[in-house]
Formats: structure tokens, C-alpha cells, sequence
């Protein structure tokens, strides 16, 4: 029995498992990316080198909205190519160039999804209240690992290996918004990638508004000097050798419920398969894909 569009949307509780989205969520994207589907189409169909004429050659064997769903159930589930064709009635060669077609559609709605913090007219703090103590509005920076293949180089693989997870990792730091939306994605680095070096190499903190802060955990102790306006904070550390104070207590428990929603976020990304098991591309792409992720996770909050 194939799975296809007309039949997986009328069983809702299956189609949220498989694509993380509800139909009707997955019915908004559609009609989100399909005018850009159809123009990477066009451009891919208008190559140069082409000796065919637009519309000549094999009729692919899934339509748009069955590539669609193809795609974002291989972000979902991530099974091997010949599951997934097996899954749509296709060739494993059909799947594995739908998901190369259709990712960066993906990802360009995902990018449109991401909207950084505005303090809104009339509504911006004063400056100098905000430097005071934590920024008023802030965006959550934080990262998470994913394993990958084990370079055959022993020097690059070096390279990968991060001592925190103690395996070949790639690093993905996401900004997010106090809604729990994702508002950046940076490149993906090498697993030891320090998170406040990924920080400063992302230029998010440049990308803000200038009334906008930056909230991190103690991974990005000195956060406030790469702020433009210094709008940014993370815990208080322990004195050294002294017991912590009751305020130092009472400041990281209220930051930490501030800051929790990132984590949260992060779990919400992480439930893409595609994100959280050991990658299968060689570290190619994986950029891509966090951002065609995040943009799912983002329609599904808005929703």
C-alpha cells in the first residue's frame, strides 16, 4: 500500500506522525513553497546543456505534492533511500533525487519563517534599563550535536571528533525567539567548534536589532562583548571558593526559566529524525537541512 498524499491525509493522527505537522499545516506549506518548486523547476528544465525541450522525457513518477510530502517525511523519519521509494511506490533513485530537488525548496521556507525580535515603535526600552540587567528582549542562543560519519583521514577526522559527546560531531547553533520560534540558523561547524567562537563566526549578534540582547548558558561567558550595545547575559558563576550567594541562586533560577525554551526548541528540531541520527552525507548539506526543519517547527508553532 503506497503512501501518498490523497491516502496518508485522511488518516490525521499518522500524518502528524510521519511529517510533524497536521494536514491542514502541511496544506499552508504546500502552497507556501509550490510557486518555488515549479521555478526551480523551470531553472532545472532550462539548463544550457539540456538537449531536450521543456516537457519531453520520462513523467516523473510522484507529483509536486507527493514530492513535498516525500521530503519532509525523509526529514521526519529519515529512512534509507530504498525504504523511503518503497514507501511512495517509487525507484530508490527517485527519492534520492526528490530529496535533493526539494530540500532547498525547504529550506528557503524555512529561512522566510525565521524573524528576529522587533521591539515595535513606541514600545522600545530604555537603553540604559536594559544594560542594567538582563536585555528586556532577548533572543536564546544555543547548540546541539549531531554524530556523523567517521572521516577515513585521521587528521580530518581529528577534526570532527568532539570531546563533549566523545564522537564525530557536526555543530548546529540555532537563535530563538522568547515564542519558542526559531529566528536564526547559523552555518553548521566542526563538533569542537566552541560555542561562543560559532557565536562571533555566525554574526547573528550584528544581524539584531539594536534594542534586541542575546541570552546564553555559561558556553558563551563574554557574550556581552560581541553585542553591538553589550545587550547580552548568561548565568552567574560560582565565587571560587566561597558557597554561591542566595541572589546568584535566585538570578540563574529565573534565567533558566527564561532561557529554557531554546532547549525546548531544540527538542522539537531534534524530533526530525534527519537531525538526530548519525548522518548518512558526509557532513554535505547538513545546513540545509536544519534549516528546512526549522522552518517546519516554526509553522507548527504559529499555528
Amino acid at each position: 500500500m503506497m503512501m501518498r498524499y490523497g491516502r496518508l491525509s485522511r488518516h490525521p493522527t499518522v500524518f502528524r506522525a510521519m511529517t510533524g505537522l497536521d494536514v491542514a499545516g502541511f496544506d499552508a506549506l504546500y502552497a507556501d513553497v509550490v510557486p518555488r518548486f515549479f521555478e526551480a523547476e523551470r531553472q532545472r528544465l532550462s539548463r544550457p546543456d539540456r538537449r531536450r525541450a521543456i516537457g519531453a522525457g520520462r513523467r516523473f513518477e510522484l507529483g509536486p505534492r507527493d514530492q513535498v510530502l516525500l521530503t519532509v517525511v525523509w526529514l521526519r523519519r529519515y529512512p534509507i533511500n530504498a525504504v523511503l521509494g518503497y514507501l511512495f511506490g517509487a525507484e530508490e533513485t527517485t527519492a534520492l533525487r526528490t530529496v535533493r530537488r526539494v530540500l532547498p525548496v525547504l529550506e528557503a521556507a524555512g529561512l522566510d519563517t525565521m524573524r528576529l525580535p522587533d521591539p515595535g515603535k513606541g514600545r522600545r526600552p530604555d537603553l540604559e534599563a536594559l544594560l542594567r540587567e538582563t536585555p528586556a528582549l532577548a533572543v536564546i542562543v544555543d547548540t546541539f550535536e549531531q554524530r556523523v560519519q567517521r572521516p577515513r583521514d585521521r587528521a580530518e577526522a581529528d577534526t570532527y571528533y568532539s570531546g563533549k559527546k566523545k564522537q564525530h560531531t557536526l555543530k548546529s547553533q540555532v537563535a530563538v525567539r522568547e515564542d519558542g520560534r526559531v529566528a536564526d540558523v547559523a552555518e553548521s561547524a566542526r563538533g569542537p567548534t566552541a560555542d561562543i567562537t560559532l557565536l562571533k563566526d555566525s554574526g547573528v549578534l550584528e544581524r539584531l536589532p539594536p534594542e534586541v540582547g542575546a541570552l546564553g548558558d555559561l558556553a558563551y561567558v563574554g557574550i556581552a562583548d560581541l553585542h553591538p550595545a553589550g545587550l547580552g547575559a548568561t548565568p552567574r558563576r560560582k565565587p571560587r571558593g566561597t558557597p554561591r550567594p542566595d541572589a546568584d541562586i535566585a538570578s540563574n533560577t529565573a534565567f533558566a526559566r527564561r532561557r529554557i525554551v531554546v532547549e525546548h526548541t531544540i527538542g522539537r528540531l531534534r524530533a526530525y529524525q534527519a537531525l538526530s541520527q548519525t548522518d548518512r552525507h558526509h557532513r554535505q548539506g547538513h545546513t540545509t537541512r536544519v534549516r528546512a526543519v526549522a522552518g517546519l517547527v516554526n509553522r507548527r508553532l504559529a499555528g
